[in-house]
């Protein structure tokens, strides 16, 4: 057997074991008095800061709106980091500003083009992730997020998923080095990478044991992808998940990344989701990713505050 082989089945898994192990009978007695561990959250509310993005409010006052808005955990968006950076200010600088406000950065959002065909611009995406995930290391923010950037359009070549997963491990690679972990993201509406079932070949391929899907309510509807399929993917490979939800009038064949709206709003089988993907070895981040414009012409704050409010009542009791 080669090492290769016993890679992916390493990974397989790694990907999908816990799924199954749900199904396996406990062997505690009912009536035992051994201590049992305190139970803990099944979910973390997190704010990915597109929900409050078009307020342009800067990195700063973005932290400190999720801070007040109740909030302890929070995606950030690179460039408004680098944008930061640029006014003179160092990661230790963030670092010390998401300490002084007690919050944790769970995950980034970039764009860097690493899943391309063109050799020489992949290497450039490439250099592009090992630089921001330097910096988010150094920030504190051990996760990033891994789009198909360059191969979204509808024009876009169709990329074969083994590449994709040999150049998702390149990826992986660079995570492994900088302690931050890309996260392959579904996008419904991409060209590649557009399925449940794309994004977990591509994970499993990969042969890397740091493999994660960052997935979302509302891709998983444009794209098609089967909910029936989400138990498949194994509780260990989701660590973070994007909510929101849509409305009942826009099918998945014109509906928008702008047409979505708090979780509870729309008819998204949101409690469906989360308890396929609940796991009860850790909890999962839930993280509220919105652009609706409507939101950003009411204040920011109160955005923050509605969504925070209408994640916790779509959670509650799952």
């Amino acid at each position: 057997m080669s090492d290769s082989i016993l890679t992916r089945r390493q990974l397989v898994t790694t990907l999908g074991t816990a799924a199954g192990a749900a199904l396996l009978p406990t062997t505690a007695s009912a009536n035992s008095t051994a201590p049992q561990p305190a139970k803990t959250a099944a979910f973390t509310h997190c704010l990915n800061m597109s929900t409050i993005r078009g307020h342009k409010l800067g990195f700063v006052k973005e932290l400190e709106t999720a801070s007040k808005a109740g909030f302890r955990s929070v995606e950030i968006w690179v460039d408004t980091l680098l944008n930061y950076l640029k006014e003179g200010k160092t990661p230790a600088d963030a670092r010390k500003q998401i300490g002084d406000l007690g919050i944790t950065v769970e995950n980034a959002i970039g764009f860097a083009p690493w899943i391309i065909d063109n050799d020489a611009d992949r290497a450039k995406g490439l250099e592009q992730m090992k630089r921001e995930m330097d910096i988010l290391a150094q920030v504190g923010c051990k996760r990033v997020a891994a789009p198909p950037v360059g191969a979204q359009t509808p024009n876009s070549p169709l990329i074969d998923l083994r590449k994709a997963a040999e150049r998702y491990r390149a990826v992986l690679d660079i995570g492994t080095q900088t302690g931050v972990t890309p996260h392959l993201e579904l996008w419904g509406f991409s060209r590649n990478l557009n399925r449940l079932s794309d994004v977990m070949y591509v994970a499993v391929e990969s042969g890397h044991p740091s493999a994660r899907l960052l997935l979302d309510v509302y891709h998983l509807f444009k794209g098609g992808s089967s909910l029936d399929s989400l138990p498949l993917v194994g509780k260990p490979a989701i660590e973070i998940f994007h909510v929101n939800d849509y409305p009942a009038n826009l099918p998945a064949a014109n509906i928008t990344d702008a047409d979505r709206v708090y979780t509870g709003d729309g008819v998204a089988p949101i409690r469906q989701i989360l308890q396929t993907i609940r796991n009860p070895d850790r909890p999962i981040i839930l993280s509220l990713e919105v652009f609706n414009k409507n939101y950003y012409a009411q204040d920011p704050l109160q955005v923050a505050q509605s969504g925070l409010a209408k994640m916790k009542a779509v959670t509650q009791g799952v």
